[in-house]
């Protein structure tokens, strides 16, 4: 695929934004590299030129200038479907976050509030869903919920009899 694939016309606008992040200081290294190739073409400098300068393989130039072509701007980001698959589908996503806002007792468990632990548990169990607690953790916490140490007084037991209890 190494030969030379002519570079279309470029607007104003797309050639102001492309000389835009070809300056910023932020702009992501795949991007910025995608960015070099079309404005070295635009310069006119061949496929073969711009892979040596760039340190790429000439099929790379002449795929992004194809893409470029094809979908302007757009095109030179990355492709929907990068990096590896969610593990869980969001029903299975969907389900944990709906049991961990369950009141546990409403699910006929003997205690009143989940722990991580415990919601681990009831998930591997009852629902099925084969989950680490640590995972469990990061699904919740990307949803939005964490986990807090439960603390259940600050200066009043709750329980009146827990200094006869406790033998005090």
């Amino acid at each position: 695929m190494g030969r030379s694939i002519a570079l279309r016309a470029i607007s104003e606008e797309e050639l102001a934004e492309l000389q835009r992040l070809n300056r910023a200081r932020r702009t992501e290294k795949r991007l910025a590299e995608r960015v070099a190739i079309i404005l070295m073409k635009y310069a006119g400098r061949g496929t073969f030129e711009i892979a040596q300068a760039l340190g790429c393989d000439p099929d790379t130039v002449a795929r992004w200038v194809k893409r470029f072509n094809a979908e302007g701007l757009a095109g030179l980001g990355d492709a929907a479907g990068r990096g590896r698959p969610l593990k869980y589908s969001q029903a299975a996503r969907g389900e944990l976050i709906a049991t961990a806002r369950t009141h546990p007792q409403a699910l006929g468990l003997p205690f009143g509030a989940w722990t991580l632990d415990r919601l681990t548990a009831y998930v591997n169990g009852t629902l099925g869903i084969a989950i680490s607690r640590a995972q469990l953790a990061r699904v919740l916490e990307a949803e939005g919920l964490r986990w807090y140490q439960e603390q259940t007084y600050f200066t009043e037991r709750p329980d009146p009899q827990f200094a006869v209890k406790r033998g005090r």
